[in-house]
């Protein structure tokens, strides 16, 4: 298995991938709006690649902020149903992490299982100064402070415009 930058070609499998893991969501439509977003960083959206070419597993972070700052935003994130548990989705985090520091970025902000992301330096957003735009989320709202953070960096947290339309 190979992690790297999706390309524009990639698009329909990554969308029947997303449309498979998330059968009853709105994630679809989420990414279709993510992609046309200017919010959008291509170098912060991977897949991942099995030897034979097929896609098994994607993600994508876009800018956001926290308060007036530049934060990221991950998700969706989604593996195929027949390859998860298979480190899959731990390979994908671990490749954002280290393209998000590779570009100087501060801090990675997510909605995710309280169970899962702490395994990756994820801690609950509030404990860090950032407000959740939903508190009903608690502890599932969490973010990672990357090598080039900045003390300081506290406040509501902005997600790019595509997830306020959903």
């Amino acid at each position: 298995m190979i992690i790297r930058c999706e390309h524009a070609g990639d698009r329909p499998e990554i969308l029947a991938l997303v449309e498979a893991a998330f059968p009853k969501g709105d994630e679809p439509r989420l990414l279709r709006r993510l992609f046309a977003a200017r919010e959008y960083l291509p170098g912060l959206s991977l897949v991942a690649e099995s030897q034979r070419g097929e896609i098994l597993g994607y993600v994508i972070t876009t800018r956001a902020w926290i308060g007036t700052s530049v934060s990221l935003g991950l998700g969706p994130i989604a593996v195929l149903p027949g390859y998860q548990k298979q480190g899959i989705g731990s390979a994908l985090v671990e490749a954002t992490i280290a393209a998000a520091n590779e570009m100087q970025e501060h801090t990675i902000v997510l909605m995710g299982g309280s169970d899962y992301f702490p395994r990756f330096g994820f801690v609950p957003a509030d404990s860090l100064g950032i407000s959740s735009p939903d508190p009903s989320w608690g502890s599932y709202f969490m973010a990672l402070e990357l090598a080039a953070f900045v003390p300081g960096h506290h406040g509501h947290f902005k997600y790019s415009a595509p997830f306020t339309l959903t």
